[in-house]
């Protein structure tokens, strides 16, 4: 039987996907692939984590030989620059030449280029391969000033990139009155903005560049207003062109504004070529998006293998996190009344805007925007695309149901159709997902994973996609054991409780009891935490420490440039003039830069290892003790001045901060500590956005649980009114051990809560209540630890064994890293900028 040739003219992400959906429904083909870039297909939409540190091989889509085993024939850095229809043979720019039975077109689509006057300039670059990030990367060693043409999905990427090499002013220069004009709307756009310029971004709007200045480098930028900006380097992310050129050469129709025009087989208007990607146009679009182009693959690979699957076009929401920054839209974005109504919300304080846009008659959701927090995009696409009737409040979608924590894991997937397309990457639908889970086995997500391919496109599902897992096998009555990793079949409570009854001391004698190997970067610091908070030993001890991560093992949290900083405890924000002048002191001898931390500490940067017992021992000398930056346990309790000095203050927040922090410092848990005392409702502590916050009443305190700061901020929630500083504190004390004794490794309390089964009113019946019967139990374990405390500063001071880890050269203990490299900044010195590799 003869082999039916198909030739692919490009290797990017469709083409790959092309590949492999093919080769997965049938083996009657002779594939044959022409690239044009010298590199297997590898994913662009991570293109910017080249900067963080991926390389090339990290970002391939396979290994070196998953073609050959394929049977695929692949050409690399060799472009097709002839088709002859009528021959059905194509040619490459090497002279190699194949014929054809079916020809696609996978040729992608390039950085649109404006026509500028000096856009051809050196320092003037394009952001689209790796090829050209690695020309990026090589200018920018020595640019101050860089530059990113448009404010896009690709803008923003672009400008992330030049952050990540340590350019000292990022700008970004777009052409509409907002940013991603074409994802979210006006009020959305300006929050956005405001969180980007916090972030050191500069942004200019309405910019309309009529010249690139300079002679034969690139010094400024020049706008139609007549204004004009310094600039080293222009990276243009202003959008893309379908490659369409070899098409039209080759006589195939192909759209006015650019694109070959296919129909919905992907066919083109020659019956044996094919387009897909984003240098096809279906029904007058271009699809710039993946998960369109694997729809198309999926399409054409079916009809090519005797199916009749047609496109019918795509939706086109989107998440991204953009710098840090959560951005989405879904549905019909912009839709407006008459159509519809409008619901939104926004936060300018933490940068957070949710819109939904909704039918008259309140029943179906049609689109929105989320920025800041897209945390409920999955659900909130579900629900337009398979059209589910809203609840009676549809602003709960958005506001969540006030007073209350969020819903259990799970719940609103259930209420999904099993048609409903949860990974649009891979077309994988629910129930797919639901059934690798109860007929095939898979009972974690890299199973489902790799069964379904579900999450190995852009991962947006992969939220939703372990929430329908959790969802199967408690519908199927299986338990969900949540093991820490392949060397330990036990939960994080369990190991907990294992150590606790087995009396294990050390991280090897955990590992030969109770686990298997050799252990991981997982498993290592998760247990010696367990061991931390359970016997509240020096975290150094029993040979724990090659357990730890750096900072652990150093009491010191190491920083840009390789160097440490040194955060000494000051319990309540309070501290004596005298202790203040020793901080300058050590600061100035050891030449360190200091600074006064939102915790009210003071935080001194720029230690060498071999100077940090030093630096202890003056510290330890003066008063003061480790402060615990570096550990998952207690980092401060910030504290107003209270009632001995405020007018307003009803209590002493001062004293009972000092207490409550000298109580609980050195305790190890699952994630980091916050907390605060308010003197009164004024909450200049700022105590509910702490793992546990106190505020002073007329008739005692207020305790707050389970609130944070940071990316996802959550406001605690009052577990107890009106009680006195003894029961307040017994109340922490159930509250953390409970805590400790069942969180997953790096939960914040705040997720802590938010995934625990009854939410806040279950929590107080097991702290205030005592429903589980742990509440005595509990008092005395946090007694121990807390009578165990010993600071781990003087510990390691005191230690010969220990000291000397604290060198960085084995053979030259007094010599320094000469690779720490400073430069002086206000006055005082900062980590010089990382060179560019």
């Amino acid at each position: 039987m003869k082999q039916i040739t198909i030739v692919i003219i490009g290797n990017g992400m469709v083409g790959y996907k092309f590949c492999e959906k093919l080769t997965a429904k049938s083996d009657v083909f002779r594939i044959v692939i022409f690239g044009e870039e010298p590199r297997r297909a590898y994913d662009r939409v991570h293109l910017s984590e080249y900067f963080n540190g991926k390389t090339a091989d990290d970002l391939s889509l396979s290994p070196e030989d998953w073609y050959a085993e394929r049977g695929i024939i692949l050409h690399l850095n060799d472009p097709v620059k002839e088709i002859d229809r009528e021959m059905k043979t194509v040619y490459s720019q090497t002279g190699i030449s194949v014929g054809y039975d079916y020809l696609v077109l996978a040729t992608g689509s390039s950085a649109f280029v404006p026509d500028i006057p000096g856009i051809d300039k050196e320092g003037v670059f394009v952001y689209r391969t790796i090829e050209d990030l690695e020309l990026i990367k090589g200018y920018a060693a020595h640019v101050k000033n860089g530059v990113v043409m448009g404010g896009g999905l690709l803008g923003l990427e672009a400008a992330k990139a030049l952050m990540d090499l340590g350019i000292e002013r990022t700008h970004i220069i777009e052409f509409a009155p907002r940013l991603m004009p074409r994802q979210i709307d006006s009020a959305g756009s300006s929050i956005l903005q405001s969180k980007l310029t916090a972030l050191g971004l500069e942004i200019h709007l309405n910019k309309n560049t009529s010249s690139i200045e300079g002679d034969d480098c690139i010094r400024s930028i020049k706008f139609n207003d007549e204004t004009d900006l310094p600039a080293d380097m222009l990276v243009i992310s202003a959008g893309i062109r379908p490659r369409d050129k070899l098409a039209k050469r080759s006589g195939l129709e192909v759209s006015a504004r650019g694109g070959i025009i296919v129909n919905e087989k992907m066919q083109t208007s020659d019956p044996s070529i094919f387009a897909i990607g984003e240098c096809a146009v279906f029904d007058h679009m271009v699809y710039g998006l993946i998960a369109p182009g694997y729809e198309m693959a999926e399409v054409l690979a079916a009809n090519l293998c005797g199916g009749t699957k047609v496109f019918c076009g795509f939706d086109m929401s989107t998440k991204l996190k953009l710098i840090g920054v959560d951005v989405a839209s879904f549905g019909d974005p912009f839709v407006t009344g008459p159509d519809s109504r409008t619901i939104t919300f926004e936060d300018t304080h933490q940068g957070i805007y949710k819109r939904i846009n909704i039918s008259n008659d309140g029943r179906y959701l049609l689109g929105g925007i989320l920025i800041g927090d897209a945390s409920a995009y999955n659900l909130l696409l579900q629900t337009v695309n398979n059209k589910i009737v809203l609840p009676p409040n549809p602003e709960d979608l958005i506001l969540g149901s006030r007073g209350s924590s969020a819903a259990s894991s799970g719940g609103g997937v259930s209420s999904l159709p099993d048609d409903a397309l949860i990974c649009s990457c891979e077309g994988v639908s629910k129930g797919a997902i639901c059934n690798s889970v109860s007929e095939q086995g898979c009972e974690s997500v890299d199973a489902i994973k790799k069964c379904t391919k579900a999450g190995t496109g852009c991962g947006g599902c992969l939220p939703m996609v372990k929430d329908l897992m959790i969802h199967t096998l408690k519908s199927n009555g299986k338990y969900l054991r949540n093991v820490i990793c392949e060397h330990f079949s036990y939960s994080r409570q369990e190991i907990f409780d294992l150590i606790k009854i087995h009396e294990l001391k050390s991280y090897n004698e955990v590992l030969d009891a109770l686990g298997k190997g050799d252990g991981c970067e997982v498993c290592k610091p998760l247990v010696s935490s367990v061991l931390a908070s359970l016997w509240n030993e020096l975290i150094l001890s029993r040979g724990n420490d090659t357990a730890q991560d750096s900072n652990d093992r150093f009491l010191a949290n190491i920083q840009k440039g390789g160097s440490y900083s040194v955060v000494p405890r000051i319990p309540g924000g309070e501290i004596t003039p005298e202790k203040l002048i020793v901080i300058g002191q050590v600061a100035q001898k050891y030449s360190l830069y200091t600074k006064i931390t939102g915790g009210q500490r003071i935080d001194l940067f720029g230690a060498h290892l071999n100077d940090l017992p030093y630096i202890w021992e003056e510290l330890i000398a003066a008063g003061f003790e480790s402060g615990h930056a570096y550990g998952k346990g207690l980092r401060t309790v910030k504290s107003c001045v209270g009632s001995t000095w405020c007018r307003f203050g009803l209590h002493d927040s001062v004293s009972f901060a000092i207490r409550i922090e000298e109580r609980y410092r050195g305790l190890r848990s699952p994630h980091k500590l916050k907390s605060a005392v308010s003197g009164c409702i004024r909450e200049c502590a700022e105590a509910q956005s702490k793992d546990f916050g106190i505020i002073a009443t007329e008739k005692g305190w207020n305790l707050y649980v389970c609130g944070n700061g940071g990316s996802k901020p959550q406001h605690a929630l009052l577990l107890a009114s009106d009680i006195d500083s003894d029961t307040c504190i017994r109340y922490i004390d159930r509250f953390l051990m409970f805590y400790i004794r069942t969180a997953d490794p790096l939960t914040r309390t705040a997720t802590w809560l938010n995934k625990m089964d009854g939410g806040i009113d279950y929590l107080r019946n097991v702290v205030i209540n005592d429903s589980l019967g742990m509440g005595a139990t509990w008092e005395a374990e946090m007694e121990t630890l807390v009578t165990a405390y010993t600071c781990e500063w003087k510990q390691a001071v005191e230690n010969p064994h220990i000291r000397k880890r604290f060198s960085h050269f084995v053979n030259a203990p007094d010599e320094k890293d000469p690779s720490i490299k400073f430069n002086e900044m206000r006055g005082q010195k900062k980590a010089a900028d990382w060179p560019a590799a």
